[in-house]
């Protein structure tokens, strides 16, 4: 890894003292406008990052990690941090939290911020779109950092990246569907081009080539509203349908049901990510479990002892997935 740029590169790089530096990094008024704005080019130009934790005598060591997470609305990225701080918590760290909101520029401002206060570590849950230059902020801070669930894009070999083997999910949710006899199966949500949903879509597209059949995939936002959108947007012969997501499954059981098509009966339905709320609906819904709980705790346990012995994680993780089947997908009466 390249060494961390310093104070002095800023002020040589801004054609400035040291000392110019430490006032405009203190917000100092004794500092003219335009020689500030020249400094802060500099740090952008040389990749500096303004510890505020040390300027503060406090070492990155005393235990803080930061988490980013991309949308702490949705119950699934909600466990992962918050089994995560629990972790940290009890191997002694504090944890400061922080939702982008699926908006990568407060994602690159929660970051930034994280980093200049001296954070011991970093886990990102990325949101969708351009990251701007967080992958580089990272590297640059020198911190141990994970990624999770998703990539930062360009961040491929550069960041340890771990999720769950979602190929295999969907053909395990697939061939369930096949095995019941029914044939006309789409996928319904997730954007096209993501690679989070080719991987989620790849097992199902698979599964459906290899029956001889023709797939049928409706394309859209991983929410309840576009879920319950998507009812009226699947032809009437449809029999079956896996989701992206839960909340896409949830949302399409709403629809259906306005729709006076009975989930279970006229139609089965399979989630993915097996959050709490698929075992507390009627009729209850099948999904591909993927145990975020016990993936959060497997993954800070990996920050631990990457800060305890440097020695990162692997540069690629899978965890395993399995199929949770309920009256969602198993026909019959459950009236």
């Amino acid at each position: 890894m390249k060494r961390r740029p310093t104070i002095l590169d800023v002020a040589e790089a801004a054609g400035v003292s040291k000392s110019t530096v430490s006032l405009v990094l203190q917000g100092s008024d004794l500092v003219r406008d335009e020689t500030a704005r020249t400094v802060r080019e500099a740090m952008a130009a040389v990749g500096y990052v303004y510890n505020r934790a040390a300027a503060n005598l406090r070492s990155a060591s005393t235990g803080l990690v930061g988490l980013v997470i991309n949308d702490l609305r949705n119950p699934f990225f909600t466990e992962l941090a918050t089994t995560m701080q629990m972790r940290l918590a009890d191997a002694g760290f504090a944890t400061v939290i922080g939702n982008a909101d699926e908006d990568p520029l407060r994602q690159e401002q929660l970051v930034r911020s994280m980093l200049e206060h001296g954070v011991a570590g970093l886990v990102i849950s990325p949101s969708f779109g351009d990251p701007g230059s967080v992958t580089d902020q990272i590297l640059t801070a020198g911190v141990p950092a994970m990624q999770l669930l998703r990539r930062l894009e360009g961040s491929e070999g550069r960041l340890p990246f771990a999720s769950f083997d979602y190929t295999d999910g969907g053909r395990l949710a697939t061939r369930h569907l096949l095995d019941q006899g029914l044939r006309r199966i789409a996928f319904v949500g997730g954007a096209p081009g993501r690679q989070i949903t080719k991987e989620r879509a790849s097992g199902y597209l698979e599964q459906m080539h290899a029956a001889g059949l023709t797939p049928l995939t409706l394309h859209g936002p991983t929410s309840r509203r576009s879920g319950f959108d998507s009812a009226a947007e699947l032809p009437p012969e449809t029999e079956a349908v896996l989701c992206f997501n839960d909340l896409v499954a949830l949302g399409l059981m709403n629809g259906l049901a306005h729709a006076g098509r009975r989930v279970g009966q006229d139609i089965r339905l399979v989630g993915f990510d097996d959050i709490a709320e698929c075992a507390e609906v009627w009729p209850a819904l099948s999904s591909v479990s993927c145990d975020i709980a016990r993936f959060g705790d497997d993954m800070a346990r990996r920050l631990l002892s990457w800060l305890d012995t440097g020695a990162a994680p692997p540069n690629e993780t899978r965890a395993p997935v399995g199929l949770v089947v309920r009256q969602s997908s198993l026909g019959g009466n459950h009236e």
